[in-house]
């Protein structure tokens, strides 16, 4: 004669399944795609559609600034411590912002004179992606990025020509310009 289970043996294991089960669920979900709230904003007016939805827009990139060159190039706004690469055609691939140093280039046409794959910076952190350009009062100004992808440490009175960004950006960055790459720099 087989051996009856007693009624709490089922239940723990009929729970333990379950909750089993939610959790295989929940991990699943959780790879899969995440809804998104639409935004709906009241109107002032009357509407033929009481519940219109808004889409906000994605913020657009900041426009290659004006008189920036033409041509395959890299520019960089002092002004606005960004960079855009831009194409052979004229237009700009991809834009960031940048941590500047505390020497900055005038505006002027530049081209890059030398790269180097990873160095320690003049403030001692190790950096990568290194692409020197000009130098200004004896300080080497480069495009360059931090290993760890940090921003760069204050100053303390250093000069330091250095401009830093992103580690992806500096990856892009490598990737864009060779020796030689024109390099524009404007306001």
């Amino acid at each position: 004669m087989a051996a009856r289970l007693p009624s709490w043996a089922w239940v723990t294991g009929l729970t333990a399944g379950a909750t089993a089960a939610v959790v295989v669920l929940a991990v699943q979900a959780d790879h899969g795609p995440h809804p998104t709230a639409a935004v709906t904003r009241p109107s002032a007016s009357a509407s033929p559609h009481p519940h219109a939805t808004v889409t906000p827009k994605e913020p657009a990139d900041p426009a290659l600034p004006d008189q920036s060159g033409d041509g395959r190039r890299i520019v960089y706004s002092v002004g606005e411590k960004r960079v855009w690469l831009v194409d052979a055609t004229g237009r700009a691939t991809r834009t960031f912002t940048v941590w500047p140093g505390t020497v900055s280039p005038q505006p002027g046409r530049y081209s890059i004179t030398l790269r180097t794959q990873s160095l320690k910076g003049s403030d001692g952190v190790e950096i990568e992606h290194v692409m020197y350009f000009t130098k200004v009062s004896g300080v080497n100004v480069a495009f360059s990025n931090a290993l760890d992808g940090a921003s760069p440490p204050p100053a303390n009175g250093q000069k330091l020509g250095g401009i830093r960004m992103h580690k992806e950006d500096g990856a892009a960055l490598w990737s864009f310009g060779d020796q030689g790459t024109k390099v524009a720099v404007v306001d």
